[in-house]
């Protein structure tokens, strides 16, 4: 009808502020990830620092990056935290057996549905024959499982586990939730994040060195 109705839409101005911020936040950390890759200049990461400066805004403005942080810190290695829906954080660490990312959304599906931490939804020694697979069989230089092929052995417990199965259920509530790495991931990694709709930020270097990524 040629009327704009644009104002009128916009119920909470506050929220609509901090979600403005939050995606000026999670472009600088694109931004200084691409620039470590090669992908940009630091022209474009300067260019976003003003606009923060101008928002008023840092990167610890993002929930998700101080906790991914201090847990790297008390590990050593690298490490993940997601922000879940009801605005708890969970930390996922990398051990021998799987990634932080992978750590990271197994906790996280546990916390959603109150399973114990202490319990496995998936055994060690069903994980091992699959770290065999990738580096014995298929080439792969990192053992550790990715998002991916921790869900897919998830999937094969939940066939006989209904807490396995409950967890997997909980996947779907994990959509728009912020996560942070304190490492550039693998684009395997990156891409399950993006399958399940969380909104991903990354710490712009890398975990040992370019062979665990490959872009």
């Amino acid at each position: 009808m040629g009327v704009n109705m644009v104002g009128n839409c916009i119920m909470d101005d506050e929220i609509c502020k901090e979600a403005s911020n939050q995606e000026v936040i999670r472009r600088y950390f694109k931004s200084l990830c691409d620039l470590k890759l090669g992908k940009t200049t630091k022209d474009e990461v300067f260019k976003l620092e003003l606009l923060m400066k101008q928002a008023g805004v840092s990167e610890s403005d993002r929930k998700v990056v101080s906790p991914a942080l201090l847990r790297e810190e008390e590990t050593g290695h690298p490490a993940v935290a997601i922000e879940l829906p009801n605005g708890e954080i969970v930390t996922g660490k990398t051990s021998d057996l799987l990634g932080a990312s992978a750590g990271a959304i197994l906790n996280a599906i546990k916390t959603l549905c109150g399973i114990d931490d202490k319990i496995h939804l998936i055994s060690p020694e069903a994980i091992e024959p699959i770290q065999t697979l990738k580096t014995s069989y298929l080439g792969s230089s990192n053992p550790r499982l990715h998002i991916d092929e921790i869900l897919i052995a998830l999937s094969v417990s939940a066939s006989h586990s209904e807490v396995a199965q409950l967890a997997l259920e909980q996947l779907p509530k994990l959509k728009c939730c912020d996560v942070h790495s304190t490492v550039l991931l693998s684009q395997v990694d990156e891409q399950t994040f993006k399958k399940l709709g969380l909104h991903l930020t990354c710490e712009p270097k890398y975990e040992t060195n370019k062979i665990y990524h490959k872009y």
